[in-house]
């Protein structure tokens, strides 16, 4: 069953039909990306260049298409990251950025609401 998720964007927010299955993949996804950007930022620490790591895309289509894409090449730390965030449908397309520990807070929220 899908359920409203809230994405709270740099400027505003968005929200959109979203499953409880695929907020649970969503999280995954940004848990990686938090692993591998904490990861690149303490290999910098003393080292020389750090090895460039592979960009995270997570794609989910429902109600609107979801597309949400981190180069963790240029971000420092993850608390500096932003995700690049698209969500589209036949009649409308929005692409803005978004903190990502912002929308780790969102999804957790969500899925905090549909426990149980």
């Amino acid at each position: 069953m899908a359920s409203q998720l809230t994405l709270n964007l740099v400027q505003g927010s968005v929200q959109f039909s979203f499953s409880v299955a695929a907020a649970q993949e969503l999280k995954s996804t940004l848990a990686t990306l938090i692993q591998t950007l904490k990861t690149k930022s303490a290999a910098t620490v003393g080292a020389g260049r750090p090895q460039p790591v592979k960009p995270t895309e997570y794609r989910y289509t429902g109600d609107v298409f979801l597309e949400i894409f981190c180069n963790p090449n240029i971000w420092p730390s993850p608390f500096a990251a932003k995700l690049l965030i698209t969500v589209r449908d036949d009649r409308m397309r929005l692409t803005t950025e978004a903190e990502l520990t912002r929308i780790i807070e969102d999804v957790n929220l969500y899925l905090e609401s549909h426990a149980g």
